[in-house]
């Protein structure tokens, strides 16, 4: 009895394609690295810029030469965005953008936060999903930004409690402050662990919601390929 196994067909992305999306790809993360730059700080750019081009450099070996089926990637990328949203709502309820804006001497407001996550976030999550059924290359991009972005590097909550913040770091209190360039900000809370002997900062306890679909996600796009290139090859 021959042993039947998923045959996984990748399409191969034109090489005119795979530049145009790489182009695109550029100026968007870009763009939002001077968005982030100009609006809230440095902190942005560091993370934006050092996610985008993790994902970039994995969309461009994995996902934009050959697209995936959506059977294969859209879950991961779907379990992703949920457990980012539910990550979402406890760093709003705890004050997540005050908390970095007192750590990094940023001006993150509380506005700033939901217009980027809440409104223009599922924007994106809802046209990479179609994106991705359609196989499209540049959603691969986003899909991959969303895996390493707010899926893997999430475990940087577990970090925040052990920085001293640039802010009035011997208060235990939230503050008032100018902050950033000069922003006037109220109820910037404490959250370094060395003052306040609590380890916690907002978004830690539902951080690894989106990690673990993200990494598996990840896992997924490496290891596709290479199951479906020896299938093919066991194919007589």
């Amino acid at each position: 009895m021959a042993v039947q196994e998923e045959h996984v067909q990748l399409g191969e992305t034109r090489f005119p394609i795979q530049i145009s999306s790489m182009a695109i790809a550029a100026i968007f993360l870009l763009g939002a690295m001077l968005a982030g730059y100009r609006y809230i700080g440095w902190p942005p750019v560091v993370i934006v810029g050092g996610s985008g081009s993790a994902a970039f450099i994995l969309w461009s070996l994995t996902y934009l030469r050959h697209p995936l089926p959506p059977a294969i990637v859209l879950p991961a990328f779907l379990l992703t965005v949920a457990g980012l949203q539910v990550h979402l709502i406890e760093e709003y309820l705890t004050g997540f953008a005050p908390a970095m804006s007192r750590l990094y001497n940023i001006s993150w407001s509380v506005n700033s936060y939901l217009m980027i996550f809440v409104f223009v976030g599922p924007v994106l999550y809802t046209l990479t999903a179609l994106g991705l059924f359609k196989r499209v290359p540049i959603a691969g991009f986003l899909m991959c930004f969303i895996f390493i972005g707010p899926g893997v590097a999430e475990f940087t909550h577990f970090l925040f409690p052990l920085l001293k913040p640039d802010v009035q770091p011997a208060v235990a209190a939230s503050v008032q402050a100018i902050v950033g360039r000069g922003q006037l900000m109220q109820n910037l809370p404490n959250f370094w662990f060395r003052v306040t002997g609590h380890y916690y900062f907002p978004g830690m306890y539902t951080a690894i919601l989106p990690m673990i679909p993200g990494i598996y996600g990840i896992r997924k796009l490496l290891v596709a390929p290479r199951r479906a290139q020896s299938v093919t090859e066991n194919i007589p």
